[in-house]
């Protein structure tokens, strides 16, 4: 399986004639850097905002513009039969309502009916079109017919305007794009939580105890489950979150701060998460006497007290257990924990004793004495352990191949 799910896929880029057309030829560029063989269609309208040269020369394929080309008589069933995705980016409320009628007045409309991919609509359109009761309608229609929308957003439009309209964020794009072409049968309809970030336990309103953890190896194991069609919910303690990601659907983010937030927001999504990754580095011991008010150098050095924070994992086993008692026809049955061990000792042992300990399904662990991965960079190595006895080392890749190997593993290991 390789790391991007776009890699080696006949992708057919249709741009329609909106001033968002100039942003295809970044996301024909993106789509290309990820591996995807993409052809430009252009309908005349959009020739007219950026040329089809431009793109022909930016692009490993030719653009086309033409239902008619000597070189290729039949070119819209061509491209329909061999694309493994049609992605429109932007559609024109022309184009989406001559779609919706089954049109096929140009070179992209007669594509969009030929072909049996699965089709991508990305509208982009001054805010009025969009809210046009017969625009909203036709969208309707399509989305009832299985295709695929990557709704606008709010923000700047043409002559300075602001409103909704806006041509989606090209990685939102993307990733809807990934999760279209890498939707698998392990992952489809199933929901996975993950947790990310370091928690952090306050000593008082202003000062508080917490580590290095980024949350980019958690957010990156959230993406993937993504990629691959689940449901997300990604739960993050005090981590950089990419915009994109908080307004794409079938992706849930919660923000917390401590560990009992942490457990308390797990815990209420454990009865309908299938996986559980527990990628958070949570905060074992929290201060006992965290105090109201902000403390002071005058007042003298401070006594804190610790205590143990709890046991998130733990928690989640035993409920599992104690629900799967209750009903053998429930998703208990088969429902799966994933820890994690960030270690600067004993990375084996320590690793196989927390397995074994929490009778979890699977562990992945990680030296964090090291300076070029694990914590604060985009790199890490990590040796995944599995119940079945299973044990795979990887070396040094980025988070998100880190990621991939991950959920490899466990669909090889758990995939029943």
């Amino acid at each position: 399986m390789p790391l991007s799910s776009i890699a080696g896929a006949n992708i057919v880029l249709g741009v329609t004639g909106g001033i968002a057309a100039y942003k295809a030829v970044e996301l024909m560029r993106v789509l290309e850097k990820e591996g995807a063989n993409v052809t430009p269609v252009l309908t005349k309208a959009a020739a007219k905002f950026v040329s089809e040269v431009t793109f022909s020369a930016l692009c490993s394929n030719k653009a086309y513009s033409s239902l008619i080309n000597d070189d290729e008589p039949i070119i819209h069933t061509k491209l329909g039969k061999t694309a493994d995705l049609v992605l429109v980016a932007p559609a024109t409320a022309n184009m989406i309502g001559t779609y919706r009628a089954g049109m096929a007045n140009d070179l992209l409309s007669s594509i969009l009916i030929a072909t049996k991919a699965p089709v991508i609509v990305c509208p982009a359109m001054h805010t009025e079109m969009y809210e046009n009761i017969a625009v909203q309608d036709n969208m309707q229609v399509l989305r009832d017919r299985g295709v695929i929308f990557v709704d606008a957003e709010v923000g700047s439009l043409a002559r300075n305007d602001v409103g909704k309209g806006r041509l989606a964020d090209l990685e939102k794009i993307v990733a809807v794009v990934k999760r279209t072409l890498g939707s698998n049968e392990c992952f489809r309809d199933k929901t996975v939580t993950v947790t990310a970030g370091g928690t952090r336990e306050f000593i008082d309103p202003v000062r508080y105890i917490t580590n290095r953890s980024s949350g980019k190896q958690g957010i990156a194991i959230a993406l993937e489950a993504y990629y691959r069609g689940a449901k997300v919910n990604l739960i993050t303690a005090n981590s950089n979150i990419p915009s994109y990601l908080l307004n794409l659907e079938n992706f849930e983010v919660r923000r917390v701060d401590t560990a009992q937030e942490m457990a308390d927001a797990v815990l209420s999504l454990s009865q309908t998460s299938d996986l559980i990754v527990m990628a958070a580095a949570v905060a074992d011991f929290r201060v006992k006497n965290q105090s109201k008010l902000k403390l002071h150098r005058q007042d003298g050095l401070p006594k804190l007290e610790l205590q143990s924070t709890v046991d998130i994992i733990s928690e989640l086993v035993a409920l599992r257990n104690k629900n799967s008692l209750k009903s053998k026809k429930t998703h208990w049955v088969s429902q799966r924990i994933v820890g994690f061990a960030a270690e600067t000792d004993n990375l084996t042992d320590r690793a196989m004793n927390k397995l074994k300990s929490k009778a979890i399904d699977m562990l992945v662990a990680n030296d964090v004495s090291r300076s070029d991965i694990g914590f604060d960079t985009d790199s890490n190595a990590v040796t995944i352990y599995t119940s079945n006895g299973f044990i795979k080392e990887v070396d040094k890749k980025s988070k998100q191949e880190i990621a991939e190997e991950i959920l490899n593993v466990f669909e090889l290991e758990f995939n029943n």
